[in-house]
């Protein structure tokens, strides 16, 4: 027994034990087990409790009490303006001076509220009465009605009904009626048991009633005597099969009548169907009410005033425009009727009738207006024939012989020797008509001309354009001393006869003459009239904006006019000179160009550009001795000039006289040295390949030009050369320290420092150069590159980012930044960039890569040309264009490329000055190096 006894039984329970927990069984609370529910006023179980709390509603109040001082105070319960929900101090001892305070706060307080006591209660009591008068009580709304029912007796009161729905229950419950389509099966059927009968078969009779050999009665292949259901004479009833095989009859007549009965195919026209359905549809799309409003108003218009022409051309555009065209002629033929004075009303029905019927309507109206000029006109254009024309306008001439348009209309029908002699006629019945006179002059001989000419400035002595046609027919003629006195006796006469000269339209009429091939009249017109009415302190101005404007109109003669009489005036004026000089550098030949130069540096031997130029001319055409006399008679002019020095240099080195160009070097910085000078010898050294010349040069040039980037940026680049990297980063070092805002320098820096593999030094002196040089965008955008060519790309996005911000308004930085981004988001980018510098070349030159690498040709040839037109001056562009056209256009657009970037010599752009610096290419021509840039670009992008 002892054996089985449980080991546990008899021992203390485990710390925390729940008897039954583990089964399920736990324990629950009842009312007897807490004691019954407690009143207030009850006494508490301890007997000795203090006074206060010896009942059970004082302990409720303490622990009340004690739940309100644990005061929220947390953020939630903070308002900026009121503090915390509660009081924060409410937890501290409450003393006597407190009491005070409270006591003189309500004080105040009560004496406030006594101060606009009644006017607020008043103020109150306004706002209520006026809330119930807008929105009263459902109680108020019913009071009159509510007085009334003093007056209801009991029988009546007891009548009224009670509250119910008093329908029946099909309509409290409606059920939708569901109809179902009956077949024609069901229709035959019953109109064959519905036939009455009014004989008998005389087979019913033999077999005895009914009995009939077939059994059924009436079921016989014939009942009725009838065929069943046919629309028979007697009878109205109708078989809807019968109906329906009709009904396809006639469609498949139809059908029949609209195809061909061979092929089967349609013989409609779906065309003109289309069109005939168009014309049915009123074109008007208006509201159909606004349509019968204005018809309404014009028919009140015609019956009050019925002789008022517009009302009756206004009804008739109406009918037109909503299609009832015939309604639209019945109204204007009832209007020439009502009319028949007025033009226009005959010219609407004219235009509103057909063909023939136009023909009579305008005969009509020659009757009642044979003086109409207009109506004479219609008539002759309303004609096919040209002999029919011809005729309708002499009879017209017959009636109107002073009407200049039908003189112009008859003789535009005729040949050149009928034309003259009807033009002599015209201008004897229209002495004042300029048009024909000069028309005429045109059918003369030179004799016959002359004499029509003056004649013509008898008659009309204030007219501009007779003398300027005589002065264009002396020209043409060969009498080109005629033409200067003809014009200056033109303006005398104008002027004599009251004439203002309006300068604006004399130059029109020289550039016309311009066109005209008029070279000497344009030009004695521009000499006329070009110092009329500009103040002596704006002429030069004036004349420039004159020429500029020749040029844009293509007139070039007039602006060489223009310029030889801006150089009469100012003969010293470099400015003007050298306008003049660019104009026949880009329209004119060399020889002109020569010559204006010639003239130039007599009147300006100081200028030092215009010799240049003439040298420059004179080299280009292969004449080296003739460039080298005009660059000896520059030094005469202008002794120690550093260009012409340089310019002297530059053209001995060019026709490979390097001894030539190494004397004159040497002279120049002996008598004028300028770093310029420095920098030009050290490269003619470099590129013959005197590196330690080139070195001891530029040493000798630093001592007195140590501020000059140039001379530190091509020693460090001869030491790069020579595989010297320690020697070269202490050249830019030092030059950095004396040109710390040379842009080139930090780049070249931090370019040999990534080559040498020192990709954070570099980082770290592009860092500090953007530090020493704030919104510089050539810094950016070569710190970005660094990190995009270190595979580093999310850096590279994020400086861009920063980039943009500090320049925003940088074009190169948006140019780079557009083809950072993914090809989907690259057109989103360009529109910003584009908002952001919307006439940077950079940019331009980005949207215009963008279309060729989505093959939008078309599109990407007009960006370049916008490019290159904006800034002729981008060689990059010129390169991207070239490549373009290498691979999408013919060789006559290549060819046109390449000319224009050699006459425009463009010298900037990243890719070009990488070519055109290049030692190796200092002797190449502007088209070579067009192509070596073009050869390198790769369209990656």
């Amino acid at each position: 027994m002892n054996k089985k006894k449980k080991p546990f039984l008899g021992m203390p329970a485990p710390l925390g034990y729940v008897p039954g927990l583990g089964r399920g069984a736990t324990g629950f609370t009842t009312r007897s087990d807490i004691g019954p529910a407690r009143d207030a006023n009850d006494p508490v179980d301890d007997r000795h409790a203090p006074p206060g709390k010896r009942t059970v509603g004082d302990q409720m109040k303490k622990n009340q009490a004690a739940d309100d001082d644990d005061e929220d105070l947390n953020d939630t319960n903070y308002d900026e303006f009121n503090g915390y929900a509660g009081s924060l101090f409410s937890s501290g001892p409450y003393e006597k001076d407190d009491e005070e305070a409270d006591a003189i706060y309500a004080a105040l307080d009560k004496r406030m509220d006594e101060r606009r006591k009644e006017r607020r209660e008043q103020r109150e009591k306004e706002e209520i009465e006026k809330y119930r008068m807008e929105r009263p009580k459902i109680q108020q709304q019913f009071s009159d009605l509510k007085r009334k029912l003093a007056e209801v007796t009991e029988e009546e009161w007891l009548s009224i009904p009670e509250v119910g729905d008093a329908r029946n229950k099909r309509q409290r419950n409606p059920r939708y009626e569901k109809l179902t389509p009956v077949p024609d099966s069901f229709f035959a059927k019953h109109l064959q048991t519905g036939e009455n009968h009014t004989s008998v078969d005389p087979r019913q009779t033999q077999f005895g009633g009914l009995n009939t050999p077939y059994p059924g009665g009436l079921n016989t292949p014939y009942p009725g005597g009838m065929t069943p259901g046919l629309m028979t004479p007697g009878t109205g009833e109708l078989d809807m099969r019968k109906i329906g095989q009709a009904r396809n009859t006639l469609m498949d007549m139809r059908l029949s009548q609209v195809s061909d009965s061979v092929s089967g195919q349609t013989v409609v026209d779906p065309k003109g169907y289309l069109t005939d359905l168009n014309s049915m549809i009123p074109t008007h799309g208006g509201d159909i009410n606004d349509i019968k409003k204005a018809r309404l108003l014009l028919k009140s218009v015609r019956e009050t005033n019925p002789h008022h022409p517009p009302a009756w051309i206004a009804s008739a555009r109406l009918e037109e425009v909503t299609g009832k065209l015939q309604v639209a002629r019945n109204l204007i033929m009832k209007g020439t009727e009502m009319c028949p004075k007025s033009e226009d009303v005959w010219l609407e029905a004219a235009r509103l009738q057909p063909g023939d019927t136009a023909k009579a309507v305008v005969a009509q109206a020659v009757r009642h207006l044979p003086q109409s000029v207009r109506i004479y006109i219609r008539a002759a254009e309303l004609e096919t024939d040209i002999r029919a024309k011809k005729r309708v306008l002499r009879k017209a001439l017959e009636h109107v012989p002073n009407s200049v348009r039908l003189w112009k209309a008859a003789v535009e029908l005729e040949e050149p020797e009928d034309a003259r002699i009807m033009l002599s006629r015209a201008v004897e019945c229209c002495p004042t008509s300029v048009e024909l006179w000069l028309a005429l002059a045109r059918l003369e001989t030179y004799e016959n001309a002359r004499k029509v000419l003056n004649k013509a400035r008898e008659n009309i002595p204030t007219d501009r354009h007779i003398w300027i046609t005589a002065a264009k027919l002396e020209e043409a003629n060969g009498n080109t001393q005629m033409v200067e006195k003809i014009i200056d006796r033109a303006i005398t006469s104008l002027r004599a006869n009251g004439v203002e000269i309006n300068r604006e339209q004399w130059i029109q009429d020289a550039e016309e003459c311009d066109r005209a091939g008029s070279v000497a009249t344009c030009q004695a017109v521009m000499r006329a009239v070009i110092g009329i009415g500009i103040e002596e302190e704006d002429r030069k101005h004036t004349w420039m904006e004159d020429a500029d404007s020749c040029v844009a109109h293509n007139a070039l003669e007039c602006a060489r006019a223009i310029y030889a009489y801006a150089l009469q005036v100012f003969p010293s004026k470099k400015s003007v000179w050298l306008r003049a000089a660019y104009f026949e550098k880009n329209h004119g030949t060399r020889e002109s160009l020569e010559a204006l130069l010639q003239r130039a540096v007599a009147h300006c031997p100081k200028a030092e550009v215009l010799w240049l130029m003439g040298a420059k001319s004179k080299w280009l055409a292969g004449d080296v001795p003739a460039a080298r006399s005009i660059l000896a008679l520059a030094f005469q002019a202008n002794p120690n000039s550093e260009e012409i020095w340089l310019a002297a240099v530059k053209l001995e080195s060019e026709n490979n006289e390097y001894e030539r160009a190494r004397r004159l070097l040497a002279k120049a910085r002996s008598s004028a040295p300028t770093a310029r000078v420095f920098m030009k010898s050290v490269k003619l050294e470099w590129v013959l390949g005197g590196i330690a010349a080139a070195q001891e040069l530029c040493e000798e040039a630093l001592r007195p030009y140590e501020d000059f980037p140039k001379l530190w940026m091509m020693k460090g680049q001869i030491e790069e050369q020579e595989g010297q990297m320690e020697r070269a980063r202490e050249a830019y070092s030092q030059g950095l320290k004396k040109c710390p805002h040379s842009t080139p320098l930090w780049l070249l820096l931090s370019r040999l420092e990534e080559k040498i593999g020192q990709l954070t030094r570099a980082r770290a002196i592009l860092e500090k150069s953007r530090l020493k040089n704030p919104k510089n965008p050539g810094l950016w955008l070569e710190s970005v590159r660094l990190e995009y060519r270190a595979g580093l790309k999310n850096i590279a996005n994020t400086l861009m980012a920063k980039a943009l911000q500090e320049c925003p308004n940088s074009g190169i930085l948006w140019s780079e930044a557009i083809f950072l981004e993914a090809r989907p988001q690259r057109k989103t980018k360009s529109v910003d960039a584009l908002k952001k510098c919307e006439h940077d070349p950079h940019v331009l030159l980005a949207v215009a890569k963008l279309f060729w690498s989505e093959r939008k040709i078309t599109k990407a040839r007009e960006w370049f040309h916008r490019t290159v037109k904006i800034d002729s001056d981008l060689g990059d562009a010129w390169a991207f264009f070239y490549k373009f056209e290498l691979q999408h256009g013919t060789e006559e657009q290549q060819g046109e490329v390449r000319k224009r970037c050699e006459n425009a010599e463009p010298r900037h752009g990243e890719l070009w000055c990488a070519v055109s610096k290049d030692i190796a290419n200092w002797q190449r021509k502007i088209g070579e190096i067009l192509v070596l840039v073009a050869g390198r670009i790769k369209n990656t992008f």
